[in-house]
């Protein structure tokens, strides 16, 4: 029997693209980029930590009896 029968067959890697290379704007844009993803990672970390977004979540009414 061989060892490679059914299932199914992984892909083939695609080969590594060549390294880009920027000029000023590009880095420029980037680097703007990177610097409003990290402000809006700070600002749900903070409203997280206020509670605005979830908290306890939902509650279920009623009680034991």
């Amino acid at each position: 029997m061989s060892g490679r029968q059914g299932g199914k067959l992984k892909p083939l890697k695609a080969p590594k693209g060549k390294e880009k290379e920027y000029d000023e704007s590009d880095l420029a844009n980037l680097q703007k980029k990177k610097e409003e993803e990290k402000a809006l990672k700070e600002l749900k970390a903070k409203a997280q930590s206020k509670g605005a977004f979830g908290g306890a979540g939902l509650k279920k009414s009623g009680g034991k009896k």
